[in-house]
């Protein structure tokens, strides 16, 4: 004979399935999708970008994830080309029905692809585009890497201050949407500073000799080279800059603030004054927390495009604990879309809020990054803290 009634059975049955049932619910995935540049030359900024996902997504998750759910973040290779960009958005989008998008690495790419995501009611969030016009595009449209429009003028301001510069030669990449984006900038801001320009030279995205240009350069005789370049690029500049015997310092944006630079570089870029919202000299308790975690997981260094990475994932976080998620993906990403511009975060690069974007005049505007830069030169082949 059962010790049990009928009624104490199924009073434990029932316990028993509420508890899984909880159980369940805690074990709930919220799907993150990332489209990075994980091989290809832009890989220098996008595996650095994967790991800053990674390592804050760990630390979320290991935490008890956001209440109760785990973030499972699905990372695609978009290899830093607008054709992969626009493929990768649509099977994160429309495939794997992600909540919202991280990515991607490039300007170029995201002018491609993030309307893609616009038009589907899908937040598309960078950490690295820093281009003018981008959050422009639309409402649902995000990041938090730092204009070169708010970073540069006190780039330059900082440098002609420190050298006491009268006059500059500008080099820049005429074919890319970042380096042409951070060239009219510098144009503005040399204008608006009257700082006259010796000359100006382009190149084309792929070139490695830089020396036909460098040589006119160095007939005008600048007392500074503003580069609007990606470090790659910056560094095998400087490099040639050097053996024509040319010792001027550079002026750069935060396509410069990469190891990438002194890896190839060394300490001929030593002088080089760059403006960035991320330092590694910045010793806050949360920049020293993700750096020693990054260091402790990696193995190597971080740099701005990794900690940009690590604060976009806690930003989405801290939205998502405000949202109770209903389940239908299309209402969740527009409940993420309305409450991400209210978040505020203390995070590796400092502290951080969005600020609306200007509307163009056929689309609402997106959100961008309200944060400070930080002018940082370069000495002993590092980047420190201009004081």
């Amino acid at each position: 004979m059962s010790r049990f009634s009928f009624a104490s059975r199924t009073q434990l049955c029932a316990a028993l399935g509420a508890l899984l049932s909880l159980s369940s619910a805690h074990a709930a995935e919220i799907k993150l999708g990332l489209a990075a540049a994980l091989t290809g030359p832009a890989a220098k900024y996008g595996v650095a970008i994967h790991n800053g996902f990674l390592l804050a997504s760990e630390e979320i998750n290991k935490n008890g994830g956001v209440n109760g759910d785990q973030i499972r973040l699905i990372a695609e290779d978009e290899q830093g080309r607008k054709e992969e960009a626009i493929n990768v958005f649509k099977k994160l989008i429309f495939q794997d029905k992600v909540l919202m998008i991280f990515g991607p690495t490039l300007s170029n790419s995201a002018f491609a692809a993030d309307p893609i995501a616009n038009a589907a009611k899908t937040v598309a969030f960078g950490t690295s585009n820093t281009a003018d016009g981008i959050t422009g595009m639309g409402s649902f449209v995000f990041r938090d890497s730092v204009m070169e429009a708010d970073v540069l003028p006190v780039t330059v301001r900082a440098a002609v201050k420190h050298y006491g510069l009268k006059k500059v030669a500008v080099i820049y990449g005429n074919d890319d949407a970042f380096t042409k984006s951070g060239y009219d900038v510098f144009k503005k801001t040399l204008a608006d500073q009257k700082i006259p320009v010796t000359t100006t030279e382009g190149y084309a995205k792929g070139d490695v000799d830089f020396k036909a240009q460098l040589t006119k350069i160095k007939g005008t005789s600048p007392d500074a080279i503003v580069c609007s370049c990606l470090a790659e690029e910056a560094a095998n500049i400087i490099l040639q800059s050097r053996s024509l015997g040319m010792k001027q310092p550079f002026i750069g944006g935060n396509g410069l603030n990469s190891p990438k630079l002194f890896d190839i570089a060394k300490t001929a870029g030593d002088g080089t004054i760059m403006g960035s919202p991320w330092s590694p000299q910045n010793m806050t308790p949360a920049n020293v927390a993700f750096m020693d975690a990054y260091r402790k997981k990696f193995g190597t260094e971080p740099d701005q495009f990794s900690a940009q990475a690590y604060d976009a994932m806690k930003i989405v976080a801290a939205a998502l604990k405000d949202i109770r998620l209903s389940g239908n993906i299309a209402k969740d990403r527009v409940a993420l879309q309305q409450t991400l511009p209210k978040v505020t975060i203390d995070g590796a690069t400092g502290k951080f809020r969005f600020r609306k974007a200007a509307s163009t005049a056929t689309k609402e505007g997106g959100y961008d990054a309200d944060q400070e830069a930080i002018v940082n030169v370069a000495q002993g082949g590092k980047f420190i803290i201009l004081k």
